[in-house]
């Protein structure tokens, strides 16, 4: 079974900064894509950032520049580094493990809340 835990999230005043981590256990291996999701209220959920298993990231035009995203396959991890955030960046973030469009696995969601 597998299980993604996400932490990191809370309160910042804008152009601060959080570090968001996502511990996958079960059957998750460096073959899978990982990556950040978020969903405002009112909003659809969108990509945030993504790492493949080769090392690639992509990463959402309103993010770049500001967020990174790196994993650590020994501990089967992934962390998003959030800097410079802004208050469009309140929502919650959803840690996903992909190997294939039917194959894939969410966090419970961590809420990250950027105040003006």
């Amino acid at each position: 079974q597998v299980q993604l835990v996400e932490s990191g999230g809370g309160l910042v005043q804008a152009g601060g900064s959080l570090r968001l981590s996502c511990a996958a256990s079960g059957s998750i291996s460096s073959r899978y894509t990982m990556g950040w999701y978020r969903q405002a209220p009112g909003k659809q959920r969108e990509l945030v950032a993504n790492i493949n298993s080769g090392g690639s990231t992509y990463f959402a035009d309103s993010v770049k520049g500001r967020f990174t995203i790196s994993r650590d396959n020994a501990k089967n991890t992934v962390f998003l580094q959030m800097d410079s955030l802004k208050p469009e960046d309140t929502a919650v973030y959803y840690c996903n493990a992909r190997l294939i469009l039917s194959i894939q696995y969410w966090g419970q969601g961590t809420q990250v809340t950027v105040s003006s």
